[in-house]
């Protein structure tokens, strides 16, 4: 499972970042967190506003900090 968090490195993101290592290991998943700071990349998902969740390539929320639980939920859904 490819995870990634795009911002610019804010707290916010940096925040999401964060929950989301923390969902993936509580749920034992095989999985990278990575996180996207290059606008153009972060477009191309075509999220205008950030941070931004995206699982296997799909973007699950932008524009808020969704909480561990939900990251959790989002990952399970994904499997």
């Amino acid at each position: 499972m490819d995870v990634k968090i795009l911002g610019s490195g804010c707290a916010n993101c940096h925040a999401l970042e964060a929950a989301a290592k923390e969902a993936v290991a509580e749920l034992g998943l095989d999985a990278t967190v990575e996180m996207v700071t290059d606008y153009t990349r972060i477009l191309g998902y075509g999220v205008m506003s950030t941070p931004g969740l995206v699982i296997d390539d799909k973007v699950i929320v932008s524009g808020r900090v969704p909480s561990k639980e939900e990251v959790k939920r989002f990952l399970a859904g994904a499997v």
